[in-house]
């Protein structure tokens, strides 16, 4: 069930803005990334278990030692002030025989049962600079992820309208290159429709953003079910459409000057690093979670290269629509007006469930970032000023932008580099040392990633901070050039 949850969370909005970005790159260059950055968001994930792993060690030690002094306390007062003072972990596990340990513990010490989020991690793990780092990574990302879904679901809404209310009906995917001021209903432009549905869904569901929200279990099988439906749907009906002849697309080998946006969107299809606490803790045997992983991953490479690849062949490269659900509301694509306007409008219904929940996580996380021990916030803070900044930047840019595949290119290639690969290679090295610091050197993680060279940490650091070197250096390039 855990890896069911996990697929469902690594094929998401990322995986509709994928077709356009492949057939920009070209269809070579495209599977060869696709197929080395699944390798690299699998290897990461690895070191997120293990750190995970590492971080239940040190609870349970830290519980254990608790325990321990309270013991001692009640079987002698006469307690020395040299060991009173022997407050920190590294210095107690000096101390202390580690045999006795391991015999009160077994093997289990490193058993993963608590759920220990990526933020609690950072702190137990991290400086205050690298916890500091953590949280505006997460946050930038939160935040990339809003200002998706906010131009998303209005995108969706304006083609869908626009096309059957104007004087193309039902004609998104005809090749018809529409511009942000032609007419959609009277005098109102396509713009004008786009932000007015922008502005809608704000009103609705800005909200939810100063609750809490609690995702329900029935919400997230309706929208699992849903989301299936769509994809399975947009494969069947390419593969029609090829079958009969009908294939338009002539894809080329490789264009250079699209590999920046697949990047970003090949480094947001995979993500789910931030949110393995809550799927791997529950599974309750363990034994084989790394290759049951390599499963999934293997699975979601076959599942985005089977949707990228009917869908650059079945539409030319100037059709692919940055949502790919907007290329089948054409009628010479399928003549059954429900399934057009159900996968048309498949990313209103998904995405609009699963806003509320990213702005509250989002919101925890400036709350968190900001929090001193033992304070607490003015009502005004808590629950204007924190929803407040979480709701309006995104928004904002959405309003200025709805270039979907640009959107989840720079935040999949600056925010979703970081917490994809840097922050989970540091995670993996900073525990391995402070596991060896507290229980010495001899132990072994039973959930140690099977990349446990150094040499693999080393990779993926070069690897991260050569992406935000060679992006930006494309930005800045092709921003030249115009």
């Amino acid at each position: 069930v855990g890896l069911v949850y996990m697929f469902n969370l690594i094929v998401g909005t990322g995986a509709l803005t994928m077709p356009k970005a492949f057939a920009t790159a070209g269809w070579l260059v495209s599977l060869i990334l696709l197929m080395f950055l699944g390798f690299m968001s699998y290897m990461t994930t690895t070191f997120v278990v293990e750190a995970m792993a590492a971080a239940n060690a040190q609870l349970r030690w830290k519980r254990m030692e608790k325990r321990k002094d309270d013991e001692d306390e009640d079987s002698s007062s006469g307690v020395s002030d040299s060991d009173v003072l022997l407050q920190d972990g590294y210095e107690r596990a000096e101390t202390r025989p580690i045999l006795s340990v391991q015999r009160r513990g077994s093997a289990n010490i490193f058993e993963i049962t608590e759920r220990v989020e990526m933020g609690q991690m950072a702190s137990m793990f991290f400086n205050k600079v690298g916890v500091n780092l953590f949280y505006f990574c997460i946050i930038i990302y939160l935040y990339g992820d809003l200002a998706i879904y906010a131009a998303a679901v209005p995108v969706s809404l304006m083609q869908v309208t626009c096309s059957v209310t104007g004087n193309h009906s039902c004609s998104v995917g005809d090749g018809t290159k529409y511009n942000d001021t032609d007419k959609c209903w009277g005098p109102i432009r396509r713009i004008d429709a786009y932000r007015l549905y922008l502005a809608a869904f704000t009103l609705l569901l800005g909200p939810f953003t100063f609750f809490n929200v609690q995702k329900t279990k029935y919400l997230q099988i309706m929208t699992s079910l849903m989301r299936w439906i769509a994809f399975i749907l947009m494969i069947i009906l390419a593969l029609i459409r090829i079958s009969r002849g009908q294939a338009e697309g002539h894809p080329s080998m490789a264009q250079l000057s699209g590999i920046r946006n697949l990047f970003g969107v090949c480094v947001y299809s995979f993500m789910c690093q931030h949110s393995l606490p809550s799927l791997i803790t529950p599974i309750s045997k363990k034994k084989h979670v790394n290759k049951l992983v390599l499963l999934d991953y293997i699975l979601i490479l076959a599942f985005y290269s089977l949707l990228s690849f009917t869908a650059i062949y079945c539409f030319r490269n100037d059709t692919l629509m940055d949502m790919y659900t907007l290329n089948f509301t054409n009628c010479e694509i399928i003549s059954v007006p429900f399934i057009r306007y159900f996968l048309g409008l498949f990313p209103v219904f998904t995405i609009s469930t699963n806003f509320p929940i990213i702005a509250v996580t989002l919101r925890n996380n400036w709350k968190t970032l900001f929090h001193r021990e033992g304070g607490t916030y003015p009502w005004v803070v808590d629950r204007i000023v924190f929803p407040a900044i979480t709701l309006i930047p995104p928004v904002l840019v959405a309003f200025c932008t709805h270039d979907l595949e640009s959107l989840v290119g720079i935040t999949g290639a600056y925010a979703g580099n970081g917490i994809q690969y840097l922050i989970p290679a540091f995670l993996a090295y900073c525990s391995r040392k402070d596991t060896q610091l507290v229980f010495g050197s001899g132990t072994v993680n039973k959930h140690l990633s099977p990349f446990r060279h150094s040499f693999w940490i080393v990779f993926v650091l070069i690897w991260g901070f050569s992406c935000f070197v060679f992006v930006t250096a494309n930005i800045v390039l092709s921003e030249s050039k115009l």
